[in-house]
């Protein structure tokens, strides 16, 4: 082939290539054109994949951007020396953060006592919620707290069907209950693949926490 005809064909598959994006593009945007409703979302992050957590808080970076106060409320977790508290430090009280569970269940081993940090964590979810300065609350491992039943799901439900209605919550943890997925206008299932700590690898400093 000449290079004349070689130049020939790849003004064709450019031609093509271009008619078939412009296509699209109409498309997507006549899609995007439709979409025109504004409301707060409640956003579970769910599945056994790693990344829930992480992908909360990264949406919770993109509206500290925005200049928006946020609140976080961790149900499970303990004081664990996380990264992520030193970096968001900086923004100061634009973020209104609270770490209250005490471990996992199987570390304290005590069902009463994971109960009672569960409705005290939830005193202070409601307490953000209420708060009209704060647009974007951060539920951390609460679908833990539902699963073993610590607090009951129907009234988690209604608190968040009766928050107001510019109020963004996002809710982290395996297991998220069905009645809350139902509730939910954004489900993400993180699915797992291939986890480093399955070949011995530890939890680590600027990864994990």
């Amino acid at each position: 082939m000449s290079q004349a005809d070689s130049q020939v064909d790849s003004d064709a598959e450019a031609d093509r290539h271009r008619e078939k994006m412009g296509k699209r593009k109409a498309v997507q945007d006549a899609e995007v054109a439709e979409k025109t409703i504004e409301k707060g979302l409640l956003i579970v992050n769910t599945g056994p994949g790693k990344g829930k957590t992480t992908a909360a808080l990264g949406l919770m970076l993109r509206a500290l951007g925005h200049g928006w106060r946020v609140g976080v409320v961790q149900f499970i977790k303990g004081a664990w020396d996380t990264g992520e508290r030193h970096a968001l430090k900086a923004f100061g009280t634009q973020i209104d953060w609270h770490t209250l569970g005490e471990g996992f269940t199987w570390e304290t081993q005590d069902k009463a006592r994971d109960i009672a940090a569960a409705e005290h964590a939830w005193a202070k979810a409601l307490e953000l919620m209420a708060d009209p300065t704060i647009r974007l609350v951060v539920l951390d491992e609460l679908n833990i707290a539902l699963r073993y039943d610590y607090l009951p799901i129907a009234d988690v439900v209604a608190a968040f069907r009766a928050r107001r209605p510019d109020l963004h919550v996002i809710v982290t943890g395996r297991n998220a209950k069905p009645a809350l997925i139902e509730a939910a206008d954004l489900v993400t299932e993180m699915a797992s693949v291939k986890h480093h700590f399955a070949a011995g690898v530890k939890a680590q400093e600027g990864i994990e926490f």
